[in-house]
Order: C-alpha cells, then structure tokens, then sequence
C-alpha cells in the first residue's frame, strides 16, 4: 500500500469503523455524497464505505484504480452501482442482518402509533379537550390481519415480534420458501391477495426495478377499506405520495406511516403532511444507537475482510470471487 492509501466514507462513520479500516489506509469522510463529490478522491482510495445518503456510480468505480472493495452501512443497494463494481471484480459488502431489530421494532411502533391514535389524543388532551376520549375509538393490533411485503431479515423479524399480538400473519415474497415461511408461522400469498385481507400493510422489500413503483394506485384500489400502510423500505417502492394522499382521504387508508421517500429529503409542502393520520420520519427507524453500531462494525469487518485477502460474510456479489 503506498503513502496516500485512503479510504473514503460517503458520511460519518461511528469509531468502531474507523478504529477497523484505519490500519488499511487514512479514513476521509467525502464533503457530501454525491459521485462528483467523491470522484476527485477515489483515485488513491483502497475502499469506499458508502452511507444511506451517498451514492458510487460507473464513473466512480471506473476512476477508482486502486478501488478493491466498497462497503455499505445497510441493506439496501440501490445508491451502489453493482454492476459495474462485478465488472471490475470489486465486492460490495452489506450489513443485512445488524440493523433488522431495529427496523422491525420502528415498523411495530408506527402499527401502535397509528391505531391507538397516539398522536391524536396527545394533541386533543394538551388542547384541554379531555371529552376527545368519547369522540373517537382507537384500533387494535390483537387479532388483526398483518402483511409483510418483503419477507428478508426486517420482515421475519417483524413476523416474531407481532406474534405475542395473535396476528394472523401473511407475507408476499417470491424468494422465500413455504417451508421457512411455515417455521414462522406465515402464510405465503400473492401481493394482491395481501393487501385484499390485511388491516395492517409493513413493506419491507429492497428497491430493485421489479419493486420499483410496486404499490400503486391500481393496487391501493385492492386495498381492505382502513387498512394503515407502513413503508419503512425505500421510497420508490410507493409509486407517488399523491396516491398514498388519495388513499387517505377517501378513507381506503386509515393511516399511513413513512420512513423512507423518493426523493430524499421529501418536499414537506405535499399535502399528505399535514394529514394527522401520517406519521414520518426522516430514514431514522433504523438508527438506534445499538443498530447503527452493529451496521458499521459488520460493515467495516466484511471490508477488512476483503483487503486482508478473505471472503466476507455479506457480499452482494459474491461471483467476485469465484475465479479468486
């Protein structure tokens, strides 16, 4: 490795991370994420550790000659060119795993929010309107019909986590096999069968283009009248806000809870947010200060990993490695 070994962060990075790649090379954090950002300092970089708001294009990993691995602090790969690092024989390490609990639980806590109206008697109770409490009756989660769009690691632990509630279970996912959707006590459906019979509706699928635009308004109108909609995945995979807006105001949709968008940040003077029956947060659900540690020391082991001369444990390409 010569003098200028660097190694590139598209955002902060915990310690645990820095302390793992700093013996590779120097840790720079790029001045914003963007590949026009990053492409003046590729050219000495060994790896790249690419944050949520970041992005590694073509051109990037073209530039980067010396690029042997690229990392990403999450599930998603959407902001990762990896074709292009496949082309050029660079891993793309992820963190599948480390941060499910944490998505899981934020994907509970918005079904909660949501049906008991939380945020609805909070403001009606500060108001003085204690009367509030005969004006309206919150949902329940017990014994109510969940659907998980995306049955990976958020999914199947939102799977355990609804069970003490007796919810009956379904799940659309072509990847998953009957055999482990029967060991978590779920029922495999199509996508239109789940959100025909679902009061509750959690996406939790990667962004792909066969997901791209998935939820839409042909398939709200499928929709069981009241369901809540959560997508704590990627924004792109609800086609537009102005169809979630519309659902809700005809009542298809008993509320809605956002976590991701398309773009990023959203444009905060759509409609759908001044609804009270749409609950958001910014790309936040998944960074709690356990996940985010367990994302980045899993991030920063797996690249490691790769510039010591070693498999990964979380490679989304691995035919990398199949000549190696």
């Amino acid at each position: 490795m010569g003098e200028k070994t660097t190694i590139l962060a598209t955002g902060p990075i915990d310690q645990v991370a820095i302390d793992i790649l700093s013996p590779f090379g120097e840790v720079l954090v790029t001045p914003n994420g963007e590949p026009e950002s990053i492409l003046p300092l590729v050219g000495d970089a060994i790896g790249i550790a690419v944050r949520g708001g970041g992005g590694v294009d073509r051109r990037v990993i073209e530039a980067g000659q010396n690029l042997r691995v690229i990392g990403r602090s999450g599930v998603g790969v959407d902001n990762v060119d990896v074709k292009a690092a496949t082309r050029h024989g660079i891993p793309v390490v992820y963190t599948p795993a480390a941060g499910a609990s944490a998505v899981a639980e934020g994907a509970m806590a918005y079904m909660l929010a949501l049906c008991k109206q939380i945020n609805y008697w909070d403001s009606q109770l500060k108001s003085g309107n204690w009367e509030s409490r005969e004006e309206s009756r919150p949902a329940d989660l017990y014994g109510a019909v969940l659907g998980i769009v995306g049955l990976g690691n958020i999914g199947q632990t939102l799977a355990k986590l609804a069970r003490p509630f007796s919810m009956s279970i379904l799940a659309h996912d072509p990847y998953v096999t009957p055999q482990r959707a029967s060991e978590l006590g779920v029922e495999l459906v199509s996508l239109e069968h789940l959100l025909a019979r679902a009061d509750f509706i959690s996406i939790h699928t990667p962004l792909t283009p066969e997901t791209k635009g998935l939820i839409n308004r042909q398939r709200l109108k499928l929709v069981k009248h009241g369901a809540y909609l959560i997508n704590l995945a990627r924004g792109g995979v609800v086609d537009s806000l102005d169809a979630l807006y519309e659902a809700l105001k005809e009542g298809v949709l008993a509320g809605v809870g956002l976590d991701v968008f398309a773009p990023e940040p959203p444009d905060v003077s759509h409609p759908i947010f001044q609804l009270p029956n749409c609950l958001t947060s910014p790309h936040s659900m998944g960074m709690t200060e356990g996940a985010m540690t367990r994302i980045f020391q899993s991030m920063a082991e797996d690249m490691a990993a790769v510039l010591q001369g070693s498999r990964p444990r979380f490679v989304v390409n691995p035919e990398v490695f199949q000549d190696a």
